[in-house]
């Protein structure tokens, strides 16, 4: 029986993968929180993945508060970037399978088309800095590495922007959202399907792949989305990014093209607004 081992358990993602693991029953699941995976203590984390033993890393535990990065430029580049290179090290000495999860935030935002996996990365902020440091040692170290672009991920589970956006709705007469930034948002459920259904493929083709939902929006739009599908009476208004002045700078966009993964493992994204409902349900 393989063993995958999640790391970042209690995020977005790492809780979709634990309400998916019952259906997937022939291998041995490991979720491990930061207790049990510490991505900021090297040496510890090195013993913790030689106790655990995985043939599979699903490596989805990250530093993920972007605008807090920007004054933990330490801590974001331990976990983003040395605690990576280790796994990735590890996973090649040890014949494990890596899928390792990076961020739309590797790009400037200064793109009109959909960007594909070759496009030129130019972090505009320390997150996106991070993550793109992992992004290379991955690659240097264990070239066999899947690596997963994604963008705007929500859950039901976790803080993201569906939840914030459904208790302002409920708790205020009028918001305002940046309409600016372009791009599509990631079910972290669809996400972590994917991520089983390449690990079920035996089909292990290595590289960067990008995976988002279908649709190209704004995050006024998202909001909008949202506001129809609960029902809220609260009144949405569009400002510039300008107007919402942020410790770190966003990509205005980011919109992922997803032809490689679809092409290469066959996958079916839903459009947006088909995840957001399952959000509802």
């Amino acid at each position: 029986m393989r063993k995958i081992l999640v790391t970042g358990a209690t995020g977005q993602l790492g809780s979709e993968l634990l309400v998916l693991s019952p259906s997937y029953s022939m291998y041995e699941w490991v979720f491990a929180d930061r207790t049990k995976v510490t991505l900021d203590d090297l040496e510890l984390l090195q013993s913790q993945l030689s106790a655990i033993k995985p043939d599979v890393i699903f490596n989805c535990g990250a530093y993920t508060a972007v605008d807090k990065a920007e004054s933990e430029k330490e801590l974001s580049f331990k976990v983003n970037h040395l605690a990576v290179e280790l796994i990735a090290k590890y996973a090649a000495e040890n014949n494990v399978k890596l899928i390792h999860i990076s961020t739309d935030y590797v790009f400037d935002g200064s793109s009109s088309i959909a960007l594909d996996e070759k496009a030129e990365t130019n972090p505009v902020n320390v997150y996106g800095e991070s993550k793109l440091a992992g992004e290379t040692a991955c690659i240097k170290e264990n070239p066999e590495t899947i690596i997963i672009r994604t963008s705007w991920v929500y859950s039901k589970f976790g803080n993201n922007f569906v939840k914030t956006m459904q208790r302002l709705m409920q708790e205020r007469t009028e918001i305002n959202v940046v309409n600016d930034q372009i791009g599509s948002p990631t079910y972290a459920a669809d996400l972590a399907q994917a991520m089983i259904d390449i690990i079920e493929s035996l089909n292990w083709i290595p590289g960067i792949y990008n995976y988002s939902n279908e649709g190209e929006i704004s995050w006024y739009e998202f909001a909008l989305s949202i506001k129809e599908l609960g029902d809220y009476n609260c009144k949405v208004g569009g400002i510039t990014s300008s107007s919402y002045p942020t410790p770190a700078r966003r990509p205005n966009f980011s919109l992922l093209d997803k032809k490689k993964i679809k092409t290469v493992y066959n996958l079916e994204i839903p459009n947006y607004k088909e995840s957001l409902k399952k959000m509802f349900v």
